[in-house]
């Protein structure tokens, strides 16, 4: 049971045997070609005794604990591929990302599986190992029998991830085309939870993330991210490449994003952005960032009095899918956009749909000026229990709202 699998730190120094049994020399290093398969060790690297050489997985008869015997000697002398992740060199003791647990990790191990295939024997990567069974086997492998050390490390328990789930770190795009690496696992994953693991992270590879990853991803996952984190990831893009993932932020968190910046850096951004977008951004900035205009955001549906319920839904539907998610209030407002009322979501669901909007309205509106201060805004959420909170201009219309999630950023970031 015991030879089914094996780590790569017992991989590396194992003889390899020819067909008549003689050892021709030793695993270095094993390497993966991600565009050939995902998790099959593709080539072995050998040192022999004045030069390094490969062999295929396919010239494997047996690999166990006591060497790897072949089937196929020839050999081929070695030579750097671009296309070859060698897991000794590119993987051991660097960082990845663990797409399930959420975190940044640091590989002490590999894990792989011994399957058959094709009349010989070959590794499928299992899992990356990170915890201090595997440190244990390194620290005393060479040193003691690789069968003593298995026995020896037993009462350690074992702390691993699923290679399936980890995303390599990779700083050169080609390099990542090559390798077959992708953000699909980060993407997918909880825009808060990837601005943690960002945050762990250094500079380039903030930056390689950012540029590799969905533009609607990203600029969710930046708007999670530290504000002083957020203007070095936006610093560190080209222009353009900002701009279109800050183009799919919400207004107020573009402009909470730019104002981070010094003021060519966010101008440059601005000049990429498409002229509706740059316009309703440019407006935000002009309010100072501790003041109600400053937090308010501008996407929002206002409707007069006399529309009906069935026009309000269909408001609602018109919105983008995450406009819509943030959006529990309507707002109703006279002819000329100035405040009349605000009506939750949910009662929409419990009228006609033919009935007017007017109906709906049962208690007084509140709002603020976009010149009132981030203290006062904050109080009025606690006092009043608030969902969403109308922003004035200084001819009393409607100009943005502010939604609670802004008040807990707000909050969390004192």
């Amino acid at each position: 049971m015991a030879d089914e699998i094996l780590f790569l730190t017992e991989l590396v120094g194992l003889r390899v045997f020819d067909l008549r049994g003689r050892r021709i020399g030793v695993v270095k290093d094993a390497a993966l070609v991600p565009l050939v398969h995902p998790v099959r060790i593709d080539r072995f690297l050998i040192g022999g005794d004045s030069a390094w050489f490969t062999i295929r997985h396919d010239q494997v008869r047996t690999i166990d604990l006591t060497g790897i015997h072949l089937r196929d000697e020839t050999l081929t002398p070695y030579h750097s591929d671009e296309y070859m992740l060698r897991l000794s060199r590119d993987l051991l003791d660097q960082q990845i990302i663990d797409s399930e647990g959420r975190k940044v990790v640091r590989v002490t191990d590999l894990t792989f599986v011994v399957k058959e295939e094709g009349g010989g024997q070959v590794l499928l990567i299992d899992d990356v190992d990170i915890g201090l069974r595997s440190i244990f086997r390194r620290l005393v492998q060479g040193v003691l029998p690789r069968p003593w050390i298995r026995k020896l490390q037993g009462p350690i328990p074992p702390n691993s991830i699923r290679w399936t789930v980890c995303n390599i770190l990779e700083h050169d795009p080609q390099r990542r085309l090559r390798l077959n690496i992708s953000n699909k696992l980060l993407e997918q994953m909880h825009p808060a939870d990837l601005a943690d693991i960002v945050e762990e992270l250094g500079p380039e590879d903030r930056q390689s993330i950012f540029e590799n990853m969905d533009r609607e991803a990203a600029a969710e996952a930046l708007a999670e991210v530290d504000p002083d984190i957020q203007a070095s990831i936006l610093e560190s893009l080209e222009a353009e490449m900002a701009a279109e993932i800050v183009e799919e932020m919400s207004p107020d968190q573009a402009a909470d994003a730019l104002s981070e910046l010094d003021e060519r850096a966010s101008e440059e951004i601005l000049e990429e952005m498409e002229h509706e977008g740059q316009e309703e951004v440019r407006e935000l900035l002009e309010f100072e960032e501790d003041s109600a205009g400053g937090m308010m955001n501008t996407e929002y549906v206002a409707l007069q009095r006399t529309a009906t319920v069935a026009d309000a839904v269909e408001a609602l539907r018109s919105l983008e899918e995450d406009v819509a998610d943030s959006i529990n209030t309507i707002f109703v407002v006279d002819a000329e956009d100035h405040l009349e009322a605000a009506i939750p979501v949910g009662r929409l669901f419990l009228h006609d749909p033919q009935a007017p909007l007017e109906k709906l309205i049962s208690e007084n509106k509140r709002s603020v000026p976009v010149d009132e201060s981030q203290d006062r805004v904050v109080e009025m959420f606690d006092k009043y229990n608030l969902l969403s909170l109308a922003v004035l201009d200084k001819d009393k219309k409607l100009a943005g709202v502010i939604h609670v999630d802004d008040i807990v950023t707000v909050l969390r970031q004192r």
